[in-house]
């Protein structure tokens, strides 16, 4: 297919989904496109927020514009690893038989929601992981594919951190992007409110299928990566890494561990998708610019310092951001 009616079709596609979201879900444009984006980049996304935001809805809306099997998954602390993946259980045939056979766990799903992650233990939210990493499930001897595309979306609640079980660094790195969602403007509260009192459902329709949703993914890799704008991505991972020559000040300052190899792979893998959103083949300096923040905040871990005086991953990234930004147009 010629260049210019794949970036069409990617293009109507992409709008058309964001177009019907917005009949449920009022505003909030960032965090549609971060999960769009996460989707189609073959990652995972979690989002900060307090309850109420519409998190959960907006995940079950995304399955059935794009006729997706979505599961939810409430985490508690006595959520067991089998309560996720699945387990085997014996049944009996009509000659008194039995015979082990595995029953999947809510993630064998497309769109999987991980309500409230911080919640379950440790152990729990490794079994999780370990199947957003490796795409598959295994019980016994026989390793069980997750059917693509596979996205998970954890939801942590800022708030009652009491009895909470946060996860660890290695562990938030395994996220292609944290979204943080803020409460709604005035006029996207007033629209809100409106529909809530006229109890206006949305008829909501499929627009794009499953195997749409695969050509797009494969769509996304034809975005062409420029050398400077790849240099631009690694100069930006590079500056949040203290004691390397080319550490921002402030990294040496208030930073600990910066970015992994894995922020550098999601700038461009994110960018890309960002690009043909925006109805181009081609990643710019500006589309990475754009997704830096939601890429790295996870990804950086401040120092007692930093606390002490106050400062933020966002902080911290936005002066970072804008002096690699200046170097980057000398």
């Amino acid at each position: 297919m010629h260049p210019d009616s794949t970036l069409q079709l990617a293009t109507g596609h992409l709008d058309l989904v964001r177009s019907e979201i917005g009949k449920v879900i009022v505003g909030q444009q960032h965090v549609v496109d971060g999960v769009l984006i996460c989707l189609l980049a073959g990652g995972h996304v979690l989002l900060e927020g307090v309850p109420g935001l519409g998190k959960t809805t907006l995940l079950r809306t995304l399955g059935r514009v794009l006729h997706l099997k979505y599961s939810r998954i409430q985490f508690t602390p006595d959520l067991m690893p089998a309560d996720i993946v699945g387990s085997m259980i014996i049944e009996s045939d009509d000659r008194g038989g039995k015979a082990l056979r595995f029953q999947p766990g809510p993630i064998f799903a497309n769109l999987v929601l991980a309500d409230e992650i911080n919640r379950a233990t440790p152990k729990t939210q490794s079994a999780l992981l370990e199947a957003m990493q490796e795409r598959t499930v295994t019980s016994g001897t026989t390793t069980h594919e997750l059917e693509a595309p596979f996205l998970v979306m954890a939801t942590q609640n800022p708030i009652e951190m009491e009895g909470t079980y946060p996860l660890p660094e290695a562990q938030l790195d395994r996220f292609l992007m944290k979204i943080l969602v803020d409460y709604p403007s005035r006029k996207d509260l007033n629209r809100i409110v409106e529909r809530s009192a006229h109890k206006d459902e949305a008829p909501l329709q499929q627009v794009v299928s499953r195997e749409a949703i695969l050509q797009l993914k494969s769509a996304c890799r034809d975005v062409l990566v420029a050398e400077h704008v790849q240099d631009f991505a690694i100069d930006l991972v590079m500056a949040t890494q203290p004691g390397r020559p080319e550490a921002h000040e402030l990294a040496n300052k208030y930073i600990r561990y910066g970015s992994s190899p894995r922020g550098a792979q999601a700038l461009v893998e994110c960018g890309r998708v960002l690009a043909l959103m925006r109805g181009r083949l081609n990643l710019s300096v500006d589309d990475i610019r754009e997704i830096a923040p939601a890429i790295l905040r996870h990804r950086i871990i401040l120092n007692f310092d930093a606390h002490a005086d106050g400062q933020t991953p966002e902080t911290i990234l936005s002066r970072i951001i804008t002096s690699v930004s200046s170097a980057a147009l000398k």
